[in-house]
């Protein structure tokens, strides 16, 4: 006799393959998003923050090159411990970048925006 099988999100009980654990997408789909839903929402929250970041830098570098006052870009909303990576230069100059927008620390409260030409890691 066959083991009954019940579906893993509503528990009704299930036919068919063997291996089968859900009744239908819409269970399949709600057991695995609610199992993902804390580093869904955590990978979301940062995601948001980068792109708000990139966003920000876009605005005020239109021509590709840029200085501005740290407090401008505070005010904007820019969270400077969020970027996608950083390039040291030859130099010993550390770029952090959300995604292609980069950006430069100078020194008393200056910073120079750059968009990286061609994006590679």
């Amino acid at each position: 006799m066959a083991k009954k099988m019940k579906c893993l999100e509503c528990k009704i009980e299930i036919y068919g393959r063997v291996d089968k654990k859900f009744c239908s997408d819409q269970c399949r789909t709600s057991h695995h998003n609610r199992n993902n839903s804390d580093s869904n929402n955590f990978m979301r929250n940062i995601n948001n923050i980068l792109r708000k970041n990139r966003r920000i830098l876009v605005s005020l570098n239109p021509k590709g090159t840029a200085k501005v006052n740290k407090v401008e870009l505070l005010d904007l909303g820019f969270k400077f411990s969020y970027y996608t990576n950083e390039y040291k230069t030859k130099a010993g100059k550390v770029y952090k970048f959300c995604y292609e927008q980069g950006y430069l620390d100078l020194g008393k409260g200056k910073y120079a925006i750059v968009k990286r030409k061609e994006y590679v890691d």
